[in-house]
């Protein structure tokens, strides 16, 4: 329920419709300076008596649209693997302490807007504006699947006392996620230069389309064919042990497809690059502290400043519902490949939701849509825990009945109703919001602080998760469980560890406590923002 709650747009980006039952909503990327948009606009106007070229037809630049569209592809790997690891390692019993670290992984899509500015400001201009951060990136990125393919295994398993290596899996797919957040900058940029003005809408299809196949790549599909279980029930005739791929051979698999496609971009892509002889770059203009000088300014006004505050907190009543519920799940004993497909009938409700709720948000009030769906997604949040408390109840000798996962497919569904009206209602926000001088800027830095304040609520309620447990020793008088330690010498005097109280439901009961606080005193000093004038959101230093 929310990796982030990033749903893929762009959680994303994220992200990305959203194929885990991590929900992690994802940012739409705009790009951090004029002077790409402004490069973009005179596409069409590059003749010098200043007349207008002959308009490019989609068919005329199907081999930059495929282009795009798999580096976007190459984009959502990575994330799609990020994404199955928590469930993989719900498996082998790692606590939610361990799950809290991991959840770092998700951050940097949300925080790319620190190191955004130097990816447009710094580069070889003889190599290529964007191709100097996209080829370096994606080498990067390969290697580091390759690294991991040969390591993985025993990070994973540990030394058999201990269990995963948390912290080094953490920090290597932090790495991972880095480098994407990364290659998303330059690759959003180039997109800009890569099409004609006539074409540059397609970008934003090609980067939601090209990271939710990437995402579902490297997560549903992964996450089936490495299941044994599932590969015996659809794909076999003669069981076996393991699945098809294990995680070893994709992270090789796509480690040598980065390594070679990357190659091929370097060797055989030109990147465009005219200077604009009547009108300065912009980039001339703009340096990288102009650039921070301007975000920080834009922080400053009032109004933006109480909006990321609100922005930052609103989260909070969805986070144990968002970022617990799936694994709680897998530890019910749900197959993890199970709860990947579960995504998949989703994704019509996926592409029809936006367009039906945009109707409602495109007037003057986008944030009544927002207030309004607030508290069905606390309830919501509520429902959850009561989903993860029946489960084991259902279970049968054979996994789960169907209607059990009818259930789960209908309030997964319900749950995205209601994500997907907060999301449009607070992107229309933005867009309504933002000063049209600065708009790239703007947009991603309220972007930035939405995706934010989704992920730290999430790694919090999973680091709290244990503290929260009570948990009694039964077999052996004057033993606890308070600790692993304890736990050890519990089992070692011949007791059972038993869990009395289950912190995911404390989270769940306080969250919803929290969040409907949030909905009745900051809820409606959100929804006033909308009555600011339009001069309360200008930003002066960019005038």
């Amino acid at each position: 329920m929310e990796q982030a709650e990033t749903v893929t747009h762009k959680n994303g980006r994220q992200r990305k419709p959203i194929v885990s039952w991590d929900m992690k909503e994802a940012d739409h990327n705009y790009p951090l300076d004029l002077e790409i948009e402004e490069e973009a606009l005179l596409q069409g106007f590059d003749r010098e008596d200043g007349h207008p070229k002959v308009r490019r037809g989609i068919r005329a630049e199907l081999g930059n649209v495929s282009l795009l569209l798999f580096l976007y592809v190459l984009q959502g790997i990575p994330l799609g693997l990020a994404g199955s690891i928590p469930l993989i390692m719900q498996s082998k019993n790692v606590s939610y302490k361990d799950q809290a670290y991991f959840s770092f992984v998700f951050w940097p899509f949300s925080l790319k807007l620190l190191w955004a500015p130097l990816v447009d400001a710094l580069y070889l201009q003889q190599f290529g504006r964007r191709k100097s951060w996209l080829v370096p990136t994606q080498y990067l990125l390969g290697l580091f699947m390759l690294y991991l393919s040969a390591t993985v295994d025993s990070l994973l398993e540990g030394d058999g006392r201990r269990g995963p290596d948390v912290l080094t899996i953490t920090a290597v797919f932090f790495m991972l996620a880095f480098l994407a957040a990364t290659q998303d900058i330059a690759v959003d940029g180039w997109a800009l230069t890569m099409l004609s003005r006539e074409n540059v809408g397609y970008a934003s299809t090609c980067n939601s389309v090209g990271q939710t196949a990437g995402y579902f790549l490297g997560n549903v599909l992964f996450l089936a064919l490495e299941s044994a279980d599932f590969c015996n029930k659809y794909l076999r005739f003669e069981p076996k042990a393991t699945g098809i791929v294990t995680l070893s051979d994709f992270l090789f698999f796509w480690g040598i497809v980065f390594l070679v496609s990357t190659t091929l971009v370097a060797v055989l892509k030109r990147e465009k690059f005219k200077q604009q002889s009547k009108k300065k770059s912009r980039e001339e203009t703009q340096g990288v502290m102009d650039t921070y000088r301007l975000l920080f300014s834009i922080v400053k006004m009032p109004t933006v400043f109480t909006f990321c505050s609100l922005l930052l907190t609103a989260k909070i009543g969805f986070s144990a519902a968002d970022a617990v519920t799936g694994l709680k799940l897998v530890e019910a004993g749900v197959p993890k490949e199970q709860l990947a497909l579960l995504a998949v009938p989703m994704v019509p409700l996926q592409i029809l939701l936006p367009l039906i709720i945009s109707k409602y948000t495109a007037g003057p009030r986008p944030l009544d849509i927002f207030y309004k769906a607030f508290p069905f997604r606390l309830l919501i949040g509520l429902g959850y825990a009561l989903l993860v408390w029946w489960t084991p109840s259902v279970r049968q000798e054979g996994g789960f009945p169907v209607y059990y996962y009818v259930v789960v497919l209908l309030s997964y569904a319900v749950h995205q109703v209601a994500l997907y009206s907060m999301y449009v209602a607070t992107m229309a926000f933005h867009a309504k919001v933002s000063d049209p001088v600065i708009g790239g800027t703007y947009m991603t830095l309220l972007n930035t602080v939405t995706n934010l304040g989704g992920n730290w609520p999430s790694t919090l309620a999973l680091w709290l998760v244990d503290p929260l447990t009570v948990k009694e020793c039964q077999g052996a008088a004057g033993q606890s469980c308070g600790s692993p330690e304890e736990a050890g010498l519990c089992s070692q005097q011949g007791g059972t560890c038993v869990t009395s109280l289950d912190g995911y439901y404390v989270e769940s009961v306080v969250c919803v406590l929290i969040g409907f606080g949030w909905w009745y005193w900051l809820g409606k000093r959100m929804k006033h923002l909308q009555e600011e004038s339009p001069s309360a959101w200008q930003c002066k230093a960019a005038k």
